[in-house]
């Protein structure tokens, strides 16, 4: 890990301490970055759905309609 000196609006690092039920401002804003990651990720197979094994079938709507027969 690398020390960095940066400004950090205290309001929001309060309100996303919170979110995280993080204690310290380290792990709240490690806590940050792993979620704006993971959000990415989620993101990323949303708009990409053949990257998640038979999604092609959801679009499917006849097949979609036969899974909740």
């Amino acid at each position: 890990m690398t020390k960095r000196l940066v400004d950090v609006d205290d309001d929001m690092l309060a309100q996303v301490r919170t979110l995280l039920g993080t204690s310290t401002t380290k792990a709240t804003i490690n806590g940050a970055l792993a979620e704006v990651l993971a959000l990415a990720a989620r993101r990323e197979v949303l708009l990409n759905p053949e990257l998640v094994a038979g999604s092609a079938a959801l679009a499917d709507d006849e097949l979609r309609r036969s899974a909740w027969a």
